[in-house]
């Protein structure tokens, strides 16, 4: 017997997929120019991997199942919960590639505060060291965890129905199985 939701479910479809499309637009504006010198380095190298993984993100099928009688009201119920959990664990995997990318634009927004235009040198050792030791402690602290609550919490401070938004264990049960 269908609940009623179904309109609460394609709304809140509509609302994980917009976050989804803004995080993706984001994440496919990454454009960096490092000099070959800093190709490899760790900033640069982790925007290059954010933007891999925002298009693994879109190339990944979707794999519910779309079998049924149309106008079935059960039918329907269950497959929006289908694409509410899948729509969840890609806007979760983009909201972590987005917190890692952004974590690496400061990376590099610091390091050329640094160098001013200069290349690399003693005088800059230091420094470099601080900055890379920076995000390396701010990648550590983008849990799972972390950006889920992130998630959820801005989802809740503007009012959306989160009853059938996946718990952290499910969506990482689910990433770990693709």
């Amino acid at each position: 017997m269908s609940d009623g939701l179904n309109h609460a479910r394609a709304m809140r479809i509509a609302e994980i997929m917009t976050d989804f499309r803004n995080l993706q637009y984001y994440l496919s504006q990454l454009h960096t120019t490092p000099t070959a010198e800093e190709y490899y380095l760790e900033g640069y190298s982790l925007l290059r991997q954010c933007t891999a993984e925002g298009q693994a993100i879109l190339e990944a099928p979707f794999a519910a199942s779309s079998s049924g009688a149309g106008g079935n009201p059960e039918h329907e119920k269950q497959q929006l919960k289908s694409i509410i959990v899948d729509a969840a664990v890609r806007r979760f995997q983009c909201q972590r590639s987005f917190l890692r990318s952004h974590a690496g634009l400061r990376w590099i927004n610091s390091r050329n505060s640094i160098l001013r235009g200069q290349k690399p040198n003693a005088s800059h050792m230091s420094a470099l060291q601080a900055t890379d030791m920076t995000l390396r402690m701010e990648l550590l602290s983008i849990t799972d965890a972390y950006v889920e609550s992130a998630v959820r919490t801005q989802d809740a401070s503007q009012g959306k129905w989160l009853a059938e938004d996946p718990s952290l264990a499910q969506m990482q049960q689910i990433l770990m199985t693709r």
